[in-house]
């Protein structure tokens, strides 16, 4: 009697049904949403541009102008992104590690930015902080002028930046273990030391993105700055006024140009920024 061996056929799992649908349509939305709204806006800057000859496009944006409107841009922003970086930290750590009263209030008061329209925000620090505001009037006898400098520029930067750092870090802060900062303080860790070790890292992440999307708001933001900057050329003017000032002037080609350097800057300092983020949350994950 022959034995012949038995095949067996190995089946195939089944495709898990999901609510939502297949990849192919889902990833044929995202593509046409983003040509959309996000691509063809961003490519039709480049071909605007082409209405320029090299020697019109370098001398539009290598105009001292226009070179001292970016200094001021990405200065500011920059600056007031650092300073967020900090105190957003700060206010995520109260909010989330604290209980005292009108912790709900502070908590509100933090998407106030959000809500409040950016030539609102910009009157009312200008009508603080000018020269015979309730502030300003206070560091005008020690030679100190905020509103229409730099330094007013950066605080109204702070004051629309804030909510990004603090509403990215706080949802991290609050799925934080705390039972490994206790155990570093149980081994004999400083509390700095077991923040500066643990918790830090973790943050790191979550900071960095903060940061980029207050970066990146403070680069373009028009309404809350206009008002308090003053608008001096080669001292307080900023890229995005200039801008509108070159529309005004019916030079749309002089104005994508410098639109198209801000693009190119801003998209190369958001590529570093998410390349750092990467390359720490690959080595939390190597290191936990």
């Amino acid at each position: 009697m022959s034995t012949q061996p038995v095949r067996t056929t190995k089946l195939r799992p089944s495709k898990a049904r999901t609510i939502l649908p297949g990849f192919g349509l889902s990833m044929g939305f995202t593509i046409a949403y983003l040509s959309l709204i996000v691509l063809i806006p961003l490519a039709s800057i480049f071909i605007k541009t082409t209405e320029l000859s090299w020697v019109q496009f370098w001398h539009t944006i290598l105009d001292p102008r226009v070179l001292a409107s970016y200094r001021i841009s990405f200065g500011t922003a920059f600056c007031a992104a650092a300073i967020n970086l900090i105190f957003g930290l700060l206010l995520s750590w109260v909010l989330v590690r604290y209980r005292f009263p009108g912790k709900k209030v502070i908590d509100s008061l933090i998407d106030l930015p959000f809500a409040l329209p950016t030539a609102v925000a910009g009157i009312a620090l200008t009508t603080i902080y000018a020269p015979n505001g309730w502030i300003g009037h206070l560091f005008t006898p020690l030679g100190w002028k905020i509103a229409y400098t730099p330094l007013g520029i950066t605080i109204a930067l702070i004051f629309i930046g804030i909510p990004f750092v603090v509403r990215t870090v706080q949802p991290v802060l609050q799925d934080l273990n705390q039972e490994t900062e206790e155990a570093a303080v149980m081994l004999g860790a400083y509390r700095w030391r077991t923040f500066y070790r643990v918790v830090l890292p973790q943050l790191m992440p979550a900071l960095l993105t903060g940061f980029a999307l207050a970066f990146a708001r403070g680069i373009g933001e028009y309404g809350s700055v206009v008002f308090i900057s003053g608008n001096m050329p080669l001292k307080t003017e900023i890229a995005p006024l200039l801008i509108m000032t070159k529309l005004e002037q019916y030079d749309y080609a002089g104005a994508t140009a410098i639109a198209l350097v801000m693009l190119i800057i801003s998209f190369l300092l958001l590529l570093l920024i998410n390349f750092m983020q990467w390359r720490l949350n690959r080595r939390t994950i190597e290191g936990g």
